[in-house]
């Protein structure tokens, strides 16, 4: 990769890493996508990331445990795109404190503490071609003393006001308390000074900061820039709380738009206010067909109570038409989830996954350094267990090795385990392609846009930025979905239809999951009635066992991975089924509108809006797999009563003679005609009456060879059965000869070594 020189940031790049970069990003293994196990903590070239912010968090929280502080240091830029691809992390005592220049015409604002002594300990990440951060140099060693545990809280990079502290500290405040008197509640509620996170400066900038978030002189210019929009879009709209001191709401037509397209599942987006910006911006974000975010409208929180909340959300309500969604993910805050109680009573309240585990590394700081293991166990337990009654046995088992039953921050999370933890949400819609995936919140809709110098005036600037910009990425997909057809890895007619369906981007995600079926057999466990129960397990896999049920009327199936509940893909546990049944085509139960091309039409998707060639009900096996259905449906119907079978019957007798006018060319007589009168033409032309023995015999043929299909499809299921049965057997036998074969190679050769050992001594 093309790179320019290593610039120097020293300064400017400075900056608290356990309030910024810890806030986004979770610090263990799996978050971060390192490529060693969970015990291994230190550093190593090689190391892989996810990201350059990954590395960064990954170095600060080995610092933290070492006893140093941390800092962003060089970089280097790429020549192809002029993007940051080697980044230096370095220890707070790296280099020198530049020297005063006694002939510098102004002096500097404050004389800065000389705390740097040229310490060499670095770590250097770059970015690989797969994407990926590696560590190119690590040094390990430091020139200086390190930090005892007992003070590693003093550091500016472990410095932190975490976000119920902050909410503390604004009710404090408003009660007239300094920061002297809201340390020392801090302290008392922590449990020592070490305990707090932060220092009586850093609460005080806090507090300062807070006294900033009303409008003041950039009110006017909130409000005139709003009546210009409303007046260039008749569709925009906006709300105003109680002047300039309460909260501001608005959206646009085109997020309101969307919101009829895509406002099944919402996240409300607090993450500018709680966390290192400190602005106070709040963005409720959906998800569009393409998996990119999509605005439903912003605001600002100039006032964080609850009556405030209800406000803002009862407005957004409006904007939407009144419309509710399925689903609605936030902080895990007590204000906003009463609010969102009162204002959605039936909608899907789910708290954000990552900031839970952000916070188990606040509230539960002290376990982790005991306990390195914890965390990644932790996460395994949340993201990784497929059923309540595992997750159950995993969290008891869990905090009773780690001895942290009696822990009231791990009880309380116990208590509201129904809204985070994802085995509990697998039955609701929100949008996530996964439901193993280690963070359900939607990637920011103006990441890269805001910051903690965002001002008012820069805010709109960077809203009408970030709205442009995302509108030309979502082209940009629509583009890439209709002019680059997607690579087909089967013959499978399944296949074909699904990538003239979905967009690029869902298509992929659903050929991934049809790939998967190659190596889960299905095998029927209970075909009792028209619900058939199948059993469905990996190859290999026989602990983790799935089981689907079809009905094979309706064709309809679900599975108890619950992935089409939670994210409306088909799961690859369904589509094995559906390799078993011979269903070769999606029907429109099989797949969600809104992860399609014609999510943002009016049209109703049916069995010809399919993505099905307009000829075919010419095909064979539609024509069979229709008529199978309706001829199903009307069996299961005419055989309620006696009088209703005994009309069915007359009606079928009707229908096959029909049936066989029409093979011999002749048009279909109306059902009110006499049957005695009722003309039929034979394959010659000639008229014949109704009781022609020919046709007769053909409706008898008609007959026995239906009965005679029904039961070869009995045989061949039954055949398919008992073959898988006689695989997996072979296969077990061919494992237990393997192992035989290689006991006695290790027991020939033991026997061996003696002989062996005599002949090197003759030799």
């Amino acid at each position: 990769m093309e790179s320019e020189p290593l610039n120097l940031e020293n300064d400017a790049m400075e900056f608290d890493m356990g309030s910024a970069e810890e806030d986004n990003l979770n610090a263990s293994g799996e978050d971060l996508g390192l490529q060693c196990s969970s015990s291994d903590l230190e550093p190593y070239e090689g190391m892989e990331f996810e990201s350059e912010q990954a590395a960064r968090i990954f170095y600060n929280s080995y610092a933290r445990r070492v006893g140093f502080g941390t800092r962003v240091s060089a970089y280097r830029r790429s020549r192809r795109d002029n993007s940051i691809s080697t980044r230096q992390l370095v220890c707070s005592k790296e280099g020198f404190n530049p020297r005063p220049d006694n002939g510098a015409q102004h002096k500097p604002k404050r004389q800065r503490i000389v705390s740097r002594v040229g310490c060499k300990a670095h770590l250097t990440v770059k970015k690989q071609t797969s994407g990926k951060w590696a560590i190119t140099k690590f040094i390990k060693d430091h020139n200086h003393e390190l930090v005892p545990p007992d003070q590693v809280h003093l550091i500016r990079s472990h410095r932190h006001v975490s976000g119920p502290a902050r909410s503390l500290i604004d009710t404090l405040q408003a009660a007239g308390l300094g920061a002297t008197g809201v340390m020392s509640v801090l302290i008392k509620q922590s449990g020592g000074v070490n305990n707090v996170g932060f220092t009586k400066v850093d609460c005080q900038n806090y507090m300062n900061q807070s006294r900033q978030r009303t409008l003041g002189s950039g009110a006017h210019y909130i409000f005139e820039y709003l009546k210009q929009k409303q007046a260039e879009d008749p569709d925009f709209f906006y709300a105003v709380q109680d002047g300039s001191s309460g909260n501001i709401f608005w959206a646009d037509s085109t997020s309101r738009k969307n919101y009829s397209y895509f406002g099944d599942t919402v996240t409300f987006d607090t993450t500018y206010r709680t966390h290192r910006y400190r602005v106070p911006f709040a963005p409720f974000i959906g998800v569009n067909h393409h998996c990119q975010p999509v605005l439903f409208g912003c605001a600002l929180l100039l006032n964080e109570s609850e009556s405030s909340f209800i406000w803002l959300f009862e407005n957004w309500l409006a904007a939407m038409s009144g419309c509710h969604p399925i689903s609605i993910t936030s902080d895990h805050d007590r204000i906003i989830r009463s609010a969102i109680l009162d204002v959605f009573p039936g909608t899907r309240h789910r708290f954000c996954k990552s900031n839970i585990f952000r916070e188990a590394q606040e509230r539960l700081s002290h376990s982790l350094q005991s306990f390195p293991t914890f965390e990644a166990e932790f996460h395994k337990c949340v993201n990784l267990t497929e059923t309540i009654a595992e997750f159950e046995l995993c969290w008891g088992s869990l905090l009773g090795r780690y001895n942290l039953i009696d822990d009231e921050w791990l009880q309380s999370m116990y208590d509201a385990r129904q809204h985070w933890v994802p085995v509990y949400l697998r039955d609701t819609f929100f949008g996530d392609t996964s439901i193993a995936k280690t963070s359900d919140s939607t990637n920011s809709f103006f990441d890269g846009y805001i910051d903690a110098s965002t001002n008012i005036h820069i805010l709109m600037s960077q809203y009408e930025k970030a709205t442009a910009s995302r509108h030309e990425k979502e082209v940009k997909a629509e583009y890439d979905t209709i002019n680059i057809a997607p690579i087909l890895k089967t013959p499978s007619p399944m296949e074909k239809q699904a990538a003239n369906i979905y967009t690029r981007e869902i298509f992929l995600m659903f050929q991934q999951e049809l790939m998967e079926t190659l190596a889960y057999p299905a095998t029927v466990i209970n075909d009792a009635g028209s619900d058939v129960i199948y059993q469905v397990v990996k190859f290999g896999e026989d602990h983790k066992v799935h089981y689907v049920q079809y009905n094979v009327v309706e064709k309809k199936a679900s599975c108890s991975c619950q992935l089409f509940d939670f994210s409306g893909i088909l799961c690859r546990h369904i589509l094995a089924v559906f390799r078993v049944k011979n269903v070769l085509r999606l029907l429109s139960h099989n797949v969600l509108k809104r992860w399609t091309r014609k999510a943002k039409s009016d049209v109703v998707l049916d069995e010809d809006k399919l993505g099905l060639p307009s000829s075919h009900n010419d095909s064979f096996t539609d024509r069979f797999e229709k008529l199978s259905l309706e001829t199903t449906n009307y069996v299961k119907e005419g055989v309620d009563s006696k009088s209703v079978y005994l009309v069915a019957m007359d009606a079928l007798c009707e229908a096959s003679k029909k049936v066989a006018a029409a093979m011999c060319g002749t048009p279909a007589q109306p059902l009110s005609q006499d049957m005695n009168k009722e003309k039929e033409f034979n394959l010659n032309g000639n008229q014949t009456d109704c009781d022609d023995p020919s046709l007769l015999s053909q409706d008898e043929k008609i007959k026995e060879l239906t009965t005679a299909m029904v039961y070869a499809t009995e045989t061949c299921e039954a055949y398919r059965a008992k073959l898988l049965s006689i695989l997996r057997e072979m296969e077990e036998q061919r494992l237990r000869i393997s192992l035989k074969v290689l006991i006695y190679v290790e027991e020939y050769l033991y026997r061996q070594q003696p002989v062996f050992c005599k002949s090197l001594c003759k030799e």
